[in-house]
């Protein structure tokens, strides 16, 4: 039995088109470090999911000197001191704010998101009402104590 067509919302009516990383795939975003490229993914987004990753970035900025950006894997990527500390990305309905030690958080976010490995916790977020920018600003700066530097283990 085929799913019924979904009913346009608000990103734009019927004809609007999703992005890849809004169907719950990866973004067509290049891979690309610095302000500009992540600044340009956000812009790229549909609402209501743009209004969130600019409050989330926003928040970022404020919270934590000397932010580092990156868009890899099709999401925006945060980080200090050479070091990534928690990704935005946009799925239909959704932003996944998703922090890449979120287990060693207290308190931990609640989201266990899939394919992000065993120790990623995150949010979801449907509207900007949903950040709670004093818990996020906490994990950001907690993230941030600890960045994660990449690299397969030895």
């Amino acid at each position: 039995m085929r799913k019924p067509a979904p009913k346009p919302g608000p990103q734009g009516g019927a004809g609007a088109k999703l992005l890849f990383a809004m169907t719950g795939k990866a973004s067509a975003a290049k891979a690309a470090e610095g302000d500009g490229p992540v600044f340009a993914y956000i812009a790229s987004l549909p609402q209501p999911q743009r209004s969130i990753a600019e409050r989330v970035d926003a928040l970022a900025a404020r919270t934590l000197p000397d932010l580092q950006r990156a868009v890899k894997w099709g999401m925006a990527y945060y980080g200090v001191g050479g070091g990534w500390c928690f990704a935005s990305g946009a799925f239909v309905g959704h932003l996944k704010l998703m922090f890449i030690r979120g287990t060693e958080m207290k308190p931990e976010p609640p989201v266990a998101p899939i394919r992000m490995g065993k120790a990623t916790r995150g949010v979801e977020l449907v509207s900007v009402d949903d950040l709670d920018e004093y818990r996020v600003a906490s994990w950001m700066k907690q993230a941030a104590a600890n960045p994660f530097v990449g690299g397969k283990k030895r």
